[in-house]
C-alpha cells in the first residue's frame, strides 16, 4: 500500500486515476461498485460483456444464436462472440451456463429473491461474523433490488399447486418474491429506454433478458446509482494473467452447485402456458391468463429440496431440450417428440404445453474448480449430491400427474447456481477469504493481502438450498461495508499529507510533507456535542499550509485579509452512531479560521466544511462556524472560540425525491482537548500559526479593528446582490450640515398596489452610531419585512453615522435639525398616506437631524403625509426632543414605537428583561404629554436641559 501511495502521488506518471477496480458486475461486483462510488471513491468497473438494452435481448430462436458462446473443454471446441450474453462451458459430464453483460447473471435469471434459510446460516462453514449484521444487509439489498410479488396467481402456479399438494410429503408452498415490477399491465407501444423501469407484462421471457425493461437487474439499481454518483467508469474488455500472488491452498475447493437439478416436461395436456409470448400475443391474451414471470411457484418438500417451475422463453430453441442434450422418461419414440410437436404447430394444431423444473437442495459443497496452468483451461469437478435420486423421483411423479414426457439432462451436473471456490472462513486453512472478503496471505497466518477483496457468489461456503441471488447480494453488502471503510481510512490518512485537492473527483494529490517549502502546521482537534439532540463527536486532522502564496494573497494587517496559514484542509472522521453505525470518514474537508464579511467587518468567523462518507454508501455534509462578536467586552470570548454551530445534511442521490436529513446542533472543544491541540501541533510553522491566531483574536476582542475596510470605506449594496436596492439622498439641515437618508421604494407589483390602500411611509431611527434595522447579513430584518408588507422605508443616517462623522454634534442637534429635514424630504412622494421613519443619532445632535429627516420626507410625499416612526435607544430620545421642542408637528406622526432591546446576536440579561415589558399604546392626544414625561426622564439620566420645552 505504501508503494502504491507513492505512485498515486505522482500524477504525471499515471493514466487513469482510480481508487478501486471492480471485476464483474453481477450481484457481488455491482454492490461493491455502488457502495464505494456513492461514498466518494472513484471506481473502475471491468466487465467482459457489453451493456444490453431491453431491445437488444433476443426474442426468437434466430436472434439467440448470435447471443451464445459455447466452449467444449474436452474437444477444444469454441464458437460464438466473446461478449455473448450466454456463455456455455462443457467439461466432462458437466455443463455450466453463465451470463455475460453489464449486470451479470441478473440480466437473464428469473430474479427470484428469497431470504437465506436458517439451515444454511447454521451450517458449520457459515462465518459467524456474518450473523452480526446479516439481517440489516439483507434488508438493504432487498430495498435496492426493489423486491415485489405479484398479486395474481398465474396458470402454471395454479396447476403446480394442485399437483404438489398430493405428491410432496409435508409440502410447503412459498410465496415467490422477485426483483420485477408489477405496477402496469399493458406493454409499451415502443421499446423503453434503459433509464425507465416499466412493469411486468407476464410474457415469460425473463430467462432470455426482459425485452420490456421490467426486471430490476443490477444495471438498473446498484450500477445506475454508482454511475449517477459520478465516481464509476465502466470498461467492457478485460484481460488477465498469472501474477504469482500467494493464495490459500483451498482456492477452488468447497465448490457448490446449490444442489441444482434441471428437467424439462413437454407434451402435457395441462393448461400450463409454459412458453414465452411475443408482442402480438400480449395484445390478445388477458394479463391473468399469460405465462407470468419465469418463476411464479415454489414448493419445498420435507425431503430436503425445493422445486420451482419456470417458463421457457420464446427465444430458446426447444429441440435443445427435447432430445439433443437430454434423455427422456419414459424411454421410447419420445426422442422424436420435438420434431412431431413442431409439425403439429406448423399445420395449425398448436404446441403442446411444456415447463422447466428446477430442483434445489443441499449438496456436499466439495466440488473443485481449478485453472490448469499448462493448458490455461478451467477444470471443474462437481460436488456430490446425495439428494439427486430423490429429485429425479419427484420429477417423475410430477410428469405422471402432468401427463407429459420428462427430459432429463445427460450431464452429471447442470448448474445455474454456482457457489463457493473462494470460501469465507476464519483462517487460511479453511478458506480463501475472511468474513470481510479480504484474501488471506498464507505465508503469514491471520494476515491478508492489502487492498484485495472478494465479494461475490464465490464467498458463499455452502449450499443455500434456494435461489441464492439475495444471499449473494447480502454477502456483498456485508463485505462492502468493510471495503469502503478501509479505503476511506486510507484516503483520510493520506489526505493530511497533501497540498492540493482535486475537488471534482475528491481525490487528493500532492507531495509529502518533507518536501514542502512553505510554512506547514498539522493540527488535531476533537469536538463533542449534540446534533439534532443526538451525541456527535468529530475527530479532525487539519493541515494549514502557506505554500505557493501569490503576491495578491499576502496577508495585509491594515485591510484585515486573513493569512493563508489560517486556511487548510481537513481529514479525520465523525462518530454519529444515531445516524450511522460505523465511522463517517472525511473525504474532503476545508477550514478557514479567519473569514471576513464586508457587512459585519467587526465580527470574526471560523468556518468548517466536511464531506463525509459512510460504509453504507451514504454521504453527508457537515458545515459549521464559530462566531466571535466584539461586543460585551469579550465576556463570551471563551464560549465563542470553542463553540461550533453546525448543520448536518445528507446528500440526496441524483434523481431522488426523498426528504433528506437536515439537523442542527452545537459542538464544543473542551479545555483539555484545546490544550492537547496546542501541545500536539506539528510542522515548521507552529510559532507563526499561534502568533497569527492570537493576533486575529486580539484584533477582534481587544482592538476591535474592522476587517475588509479602510476609514474611507463606503458600504454599498454590492456585497449582497439579493438585498433590495435603495437610493441615498443628501439632506441639508437648518444649521447647514449635510446628512443622508437611505430610501427603499415599495417593491410590490404596481398593479396590485393600485387596487389596494397605499400604506404610510416608515422612518427608522437607529441608536447611537449603530445599524439596528438594516442588517443585510441576516436572512430577515425589519427593512425587508416592511418592504414585503408594501411600505416605503426611510432610514436616517444622522451626523453621528460613520458615513457622516461630526466632531461636535449632540442629540439635540439630531432632534432639532436632522429629523425634521428628513421628514420634509419624504413627504414629496406621498400625499394623504402614512410613513415610517428610522434614524441614527447621538445624545448631542438629535434635534437638528430629526427636523431635517421629517423635512425630507414631507418634501417628497407632501405636507399632509403622516409618518410611522420606529426609533431605537437614543433615537427614541431624539424623536421626543423633536416633538417636545416643536421641531416636528405631532400631526405628521401616524404612530411612534420606541425600543431599547439589544440589536446584537447575543441578548444580555438586561435586554431580555426589557423585551418582556408590556407595550403601552399611546393616543395622538396624549402623545405630547407622554413625550414630555419621557423626555424629562431621559434628559435627567444624561444631565441635559432642553431649553426649547415650554
Amino acid at each position: 500500500m505504501e508503494k502504491q501511495a507513492e505512485i498515486e502521488l505522482r500524477p504525471e506518471d499515471r493514466g487513469d486515476d482510480y481508487d478501486a477496480i471492480v471485476v464483474g458486475s453481477g450481484y457481488g461486483g455491482s454492490v461493491a461498485a455502488c457502495r464505494m462510488s456513492t461514498a466518494g471513491i472513484k471506481v473502475c468497473l471491468l466487465e467482459k460483456g457489453r451493456r444490453w438494452k431491453a431491445e437488444d435481448f433476443p426474442t426468437d430462436s434466430r436472434k439467440i444464436i448470435s447471443a451464445v458462446r459455447y466452449q467444449n473443454q474436452n474437444l477444444g471446441l469454441r464458437f460464438g462472440p466473446e461478449d455473448a450474453l450466454f456463455q456455455l462451458y462443457e467439461q466432462n459430464d458437466s455443463l455450466a451456463a453463465v451470463a455475460c453483460g453489464l449486470g451479470g447473471g441478473s440480466l437473464v435469471n428469473a430474479g427470484v429473491m428469497l431470504p437465506t434459510p436458517i439451515r444454511a446460516r447454521r451450517n458449520l462453514k457459515w462465518p459467524k461474523e456474518w450473523e452480526r449484521d446479516w439481517d440489516i444487509c439483507e434488508s438493504s439489498a432487498a430495498a435496492m433490488l426493489r423486491i415485489q410479488s405479484s398479486s395474481i396467481k398465474f396458470p402454471i402456479a395454479k396447476v403446480m399447486g394442485e399437483i404438489a399438494e398430493g405428491e410432496f410429503e409435508a409440502n410447503i408452498e412459498s410465496s415467490v418474491k422477485l426483483s420485477v415490477n408489477f405496477d402496469v399491465e399493458e406493454p409499451p407501444s415502443n421499446p423503453p429506454r434503459l433509464e425507465q423501469i416499466n412493469s411486468c407484462f407476464a410474457c415469460g421471457n425473463c430467462l432470455a433478458g426482459c425485452p420490456y425493461n421490467a426486471k430490476n437487474s443490477t444495471d438498473k439499481n446498484y450500477l445506475i446509482s454508482a454511475i449517477q454518483a459520478c465516481r464509476m467508469h465502466y470498461k467492457d474488455k478485460m484481460s488477465s494473467s498469472m501474477r504469482g500472488l500467494r493464495l490459500s491452498d483451498t482456492l477452488g475447493s468447497g465448490f457448490s452447485c446449490n444442489g441444482n437439478t434441471l428437467a424439462y416436461v413437454a407434451g402435457s395436456p395441462a393448461p400450463l402456458n409454459g412458453y414465452g409470448l411475443n408482442r402480438k400475443q400480449l395484445s390478445e391474451i388477458p394479463f391473468q391468463d399469460r405465462p407470468g414471470p419465469s418463476i411464479s411457484s415454489s414448493h419445498t418438500s420435507s425431503l430436503g429440496f425445493t422445486i420451482q417451475s419456470a417458463i421457457l422463453p420464446r427465444a430458446y430453441p426447444y429441440l435443445l431440450f427435447e432430445g439433443i442434450t437430454t434423455y427422456t422418461w419414459p424411454t421410447g419414440y419420445q426422442f422424436f417428440h420435438g420434431i412431431v410437436d413442431r409439425l403439429k404447430h406448423f399445420i395449425g394444431l398448436g404446441l403442446s404445453q411444456s415447463i422447466i423444473l428446477n430442483a434445489m437442495g443441499y449438496d456436499e459443497s466439495n466440488g473443485k474448480i481449478m485453472l490448469d496452468k499448462d493448458t490455461d483451461k478451467i477444470c471443474f469437478h462437481p460436488p456430490q449430491d446425495p439428494l439427486l435420486p430423490r429429485k429425479i423421483m419427484a420429477f417423475q411423479k410430477l410428469t405422471k400427474k402432468l401427463g407429459g414426457i420428462l427430459f432429463m439432462s445427460r450431464y452429471r451436473s447442470t448448474a445455474v447456481h454456482l457457489l463457493g471456490g473462494c470460501n469465507a472462513s476464519s483462517d487460511s486453512s479453511g478458506g480463501v477469504c475472511n468474513h470481510k472478503g479480504q484474501v488471506f496471505d498464507p505465508k503469514t497466518p491471520a494476515t491478508v493481502h492489502a487492498g484485495l477483496y472478494v465479494c461475490d457468489a464465490s464467498l458463499i461456503p455452502c449450499s443455500i438450498g434456494i435461489n441464492p441471488s439475495l444471499t449473494i447480494a447480502t454477502a456483498a453488502e456485508h463485505a462492502s461495508r468493510y471495503l469502503v471503510q478501509d479505503i476511506l481510512e486510507y484516503k483520510s490518512k493520506i489526505s493530511t499529507s497533501v497540498a492540493a485537492v482535486d475537488r471534482n473527483q475528491l481525490s487528493v494529490t500532492g507531495k509529502n510533507l518533507e518536501n514542502d517549502n512553505g510554512s506547514t502546521v498539522l493540527i488535531k482537534e476533537t469536538m463533542r456535542g449534540y446534533v439534532g439532540g443526538m451525541p456527535c463527536t468529530v475527530h479532525l486532522k487539519m493541515k494549514m499550509q502557506s505554500q505557493n502564496v501569490k503576491s495578491s494573497d499576502i496577508w495585509n494587517w491594515f485591510i484585515g485579509e486573513p493569512h493563508p496559514l489560517l486556511r487548510g484542509k481537513a481529514g479525520g472522521y465523525v462518530v454519529f452512531s444515531a445516524i450511522e453505525k460505523d465511522r463517517l470518514h472525511v473525504i474532503d474537508g476545508e477550514m478557514d479560521l479567519c473569514v471576513v464579511n464586508c457587512r459585519t467587518p467587526y465580527t470574526l468567523y471560523m468556518r468548517y466544511r466536511l464531506l463525509l462518507a459512510a460504509a453504507s454508501g451514504s454521504r453527508y455534509i457537515l458545515e459549521g462556524k464559530k462566531i466571535m462578536n466584539p461586543c460585551h467586552f469579550a465576556l463570551y470570548a471563551w464560549s465563542e472560540t470553542t463553540t461550533l454551530y453546525v448543520t448536518f445534511n445528507k446528500v440526496a442521490p441524483s434523481g431522488s425525491t426523498d426528504t433528506m436529513l437536515n439537523l442542527k446542533g452545537e459542538l464544543r472543544v473542551s479545555f483539555t482537548e484545546l490544550l492537547k491541540c496546542f501541545i500536539t501541533l506539528k510542522g515548521n510553522g507552529r510559532g507563526r500559526f499561534i502568533h497569527l491566531l492570537l493576533q486575529t483574536l486580539i484584533r477582534t476582542y481587544i482592538l476591535q479593528i474592522p476587517r475588509g475596510t479602510r476609514e474611507n470605506f463606503i458600504v454599498t449594496d454590492s456585497c449582497d446582490k439579493s438585498y433590495p436596492s435603495s437610493t441615498i439622498d443628501d439632506i441639508r439641515t437648518a444649521d447647514g450640515y449635510i446628512i443622508r437618508s437611505r430610501h427603499w421604494k415599495n417593491a410590490r407589483n404596481p398593479l396590485l398596489l393600485s387596487r389596494e390602500k397605499v400604506l404610510n411611509p416608515i422612518l427608522l431611527l437607529n441608536g447611537y452610531s449603530t445599524e439596528s434595522y438594516w442588517l443585510p447579513t441576516e436572512p430577515h430584518d425589519l427593512v425587508r419585512t416592511l418592504l414585503e408588507e408594501g411600505h416605503e422605508v426611510w432610514l436616517l443616517q444622522t451626523r453621528l453615522h460613520p458615513l457622516n462623522p461630526a466632531n461636535n454634534a449632540t442629540i439635540e442637534d439630531i432632534g432639532k435639525y436632522d429629523i425634521p429635514a428628513g421628514m420634509e424630504n419624504a413627504n414629496e412622494h406621498y400625499t394623504n398616506v402614512d410613513s415610517y421613519l428610522f434614524i441614527t443619532f447621538s445624545i448631542e445632535h438629535l434635534l437638528t437631524f430629526m427636523f431635517a429627516a421629517f423635512g425630507k420626507i414631507l418634501e417628497v410625499h407632501g405636507p399632509s403625509t403622516k409618518i410611522h416612526v420606529v426609533a431605537h435607544c437614543v433615537g427614541g430620545l431624539a424623536i421626543h426632543i423633536a416633538l417636545m421642542g416643536g421641531h416636528v408637528s405631532a400631526t405628521h406622526i401616524a404612530s411612534l414605537s420606541c425600543t431599547n432591546s439589544s440589536m446584537f446576536f447575543r441578548l444580555t440579561a438586561l435586554a431580555t428583561i426589557k423585551m418582556c415589558l408590556p407595550l403601552v399604546p399611546v393616543s395622538s392626544s396624549s402623545l405630547l404629554a407622554y413625550s414630555y414625561g419621557i423626555s424629562l426622564i431621559l434628559l435627567q439620566d444624561v444631565n441635559m436641559i432642553v431649553h426649547s420645552i415650554g
